[in-house]
């Protein structure tokens, strides 16, 4: 584990998540980044109920992650991975046709399928009880199958997306586990492998740790 009290990287998270959500919030990519090189990295935790002022200042809706590092400040975690992935080839190749692979990869795990894992969510979670979601769910299912299945035939026997394991990995396995629960992946075997070997990897197993260490149960918003 490279998280470290100091270090010339930091990593804004929460201080406390709903139990449903922890090990899913997106700080875990960054932090995954960084084990992966073995990159040391600090965290500045902020409340997700109360979130100060200033935050919004470094990211205008007030998510994570944001980072520091050297006077600079990134949000969007698909940016994050890009800044991390350039300080290493065995997060970004260095070959120009191997990079454009990963990049590419990358874009489409955050704008072509992530986008539907979060109407799937609210479909099936969020908005479950109304009649408009139990409506919209077949369609959407079948929908994001096909989707599904095109990634699985563009991943076909190769271990990962680009070739060699990459922040387009990162990205996209963190969006299928989110599913991963789900008979969309389930019925999908190499995408279910896939993801089974993106959170085996002991750089993954370290960033969860992380980020659940970091969850204080006395940061929760007391009842009324």
């Amino acid at each position: 584990m490279v998280r470290q009290d100091t270090a010339a990287l930091t990593i804004t998270a929460f201080e406390w998540v709903p139990e449903f959500a922890r090990g899913f919030v997106r700080d875990l990519r960054p932090r995954w980044a960084c084990e992966e090189i073995g990159l040391p990295y600090a965290v500045r935790l902020v409340s997700a109920v109360d979130r100060p002022a200033f935050y919004y200042e470094e990211q205008p809706w007030g998510q994570v992650p944001v980072i520091e590092e050297d006077g600079r400040t990134l949000f969007e975690s698909g940016a994050i991975l890009l800044h991390i992935g350039e300080k290493d080839e065995r997060l970004l190749p260095r070959d120009p046709a191997a990079r454009d692979r990963a990049v590419s990869w990358l874009f489409a795990a955050y704008n072509s399928v992530e986008p539907w894992r979060f109407e799937h969510a609210r479909v099936t979670i969020f908005a479950a009880r109304e009649e408009w979601a139990k409506l919209r769910r077949p369609s959407l299912e079948a929908e994001i199958g096909q989707r599904l299945d095109r990634l699985q035939t563009a991943l076909g026997d190769r271990e990962w997306l680009a070739g060699g394991f990459s922040i387009a990995d990162i990205a996209m396995v963190t969006v299928l586990r989110e599913m991963a629960d789900t008979v969309l992946i389930a019925q999908r075997p190499a995408l279910a492998a896939y993801v089974a070997r993106g959170i085996a990897r002991p750089a993954f197993q370290a960033a969860l740790a992380a980020q659940l260490a970091d969850f204080d149960e006395s940061k929760a918003p007391r009842a009324a």
